[in-house]
C-alpha cells in the first residue's frame, strides 16, 4: 500500500468521532495501523480509550462506514488491541488542545 492510500484511509478515519470525547479517533491516537490488501480488504488496528468502552460497537461501525466510502475498499476488518495500551501521550497536539490537556 502506498503512502497516498494510507493518507486517504487516515483522512476517512478522521471523520470517526469518539462519542464521549468529541475528537476524531486519529487525533486521539486510537488508530495504530491501517493496511489495504490487493483484494480491497482494509485492516485497521486500533485501540479504545478504555477496555470497558460501551461505545466500541458504535466506533467499529463508524470505522467501517468511513472506509467503505473509499472506492478501493471492498471490505473492512477492525482489530481492537490492548497492547500497547492507549494513553493521552498518543494524542495529537490538536486533540490535547481541544480537550485542555497539557
Amino acid at each position: 500500500m502506498d503512502q497516498d492510500m494510507k493518507d486517504s484511509m487516515l483522512g476517512a478515519l478522521e471523520n470517526v468521532i469518539d462519542p464521549e470525547l468529541g475528537i476524531d479517533i486519529v487525533n486521539l491516537g486510537l488508530v495504530y495501523e491501517v493496511d489495504l490488501t490487493e483484494e480491497g480488504l482494509a485492516i485497521v488496528t486500533m485501540t479504545l480509550t478504555s477496555m470497558g468502552c460501551p461505545l466500541a460497537p458504535v466506533i467499529v461501525d463508524q470505522v467501517t462506514t468511513a472506509l467503505n466510502e473509499l472506492p478501493e475498499v471492498k471490505e473492512v476488518k477492525v482489530d481492537i488491541v490492548w497492547q500497547p495500551a492507549w494513553s493521552k501521550d498518543n494524542m495529537s497536539r490538536y486533540a490535547k488542545m481541544a480537550l485542555g490537556i497539557r
